[in-house]
């Protein structure tokens, strides 16, 4: 935050650059992007890609309907983080509101559903779709966590990744190139 200082050195309230950061073009094109992925995403499970699941394996049927129901999962949560933001910098809520349990969407990290040789082995579209969700979702994440950062500054931290996950996380990307 910056201070800004009034016409007579009167001191102004702080500025939040998140807050306007929220409220910028870069959230719009944010918001344009993940509305586009959540259609984009269903388009093709509803249409291409039931043709694409049909012709699969067994094991990659069975990774398939995992990877489909966590992309849509994850896109619910963006979408819907996506929209309180809309209605905070729009006026309808108070940033305060948005934050209350009553509101706030509870973002979770979602990675793969698929191990990673599984993940290779399903359609294209269908690995586009997941990654370009999982890269959009850590963006949330991180713009969430910033917006949230006072309020969960004097809170409990937060534990210590899991190594195993770390290199979970390695292996996929590994895979992902």
């Amino acid at each position: 935050m910056a201070r800004v200082t009034g016409s007579a050195g009167e001191k102004q309230q702080p500025v939040s650059f998140i807050e306007r950061l929220a409220g910028s073009e870069g959230f719009c094109v944010l918001f344009r992007e993940g509305m586009s992925l959540v259609e984009d995403a269903a388009s093709y499970l509803d249409g291409d890609g039931r043709l694409e699941a049909k012709e699969l394996a067994r094991n990659e049927a069975l990774g398939y309907a995992a990877e489909s129901m966590r992309l849509t999962t994850r896109l619910m949560q963006i979408a819907s983080w996506l929209l309180l933001q809309r209605a905070v910098n729009q006026g309808e809520l108070t940033r305060h509101q948005a934050a209350s349990n009553r509101h706030r969407v509870k973002l979770r990290e979602q990675g793969l559903a698929s191990a990673p040789d599984i993940f290779q082995r399903l359609p294209e579209r269908l690995r586009e779709l997941a990654l370009h969700s999982l890269r959009l979702q850590a963006r949330i994440i991180h713009l969430d966590r910033l917006i949230h950062a006072p309020e969960t500054a004097s809170a409990e931290p937060a534990p210590a990744p899991s190594p195993v996950e770390a290199q979970i996380a390695k292996l996929r990307a590994a895979f992902s190139q």
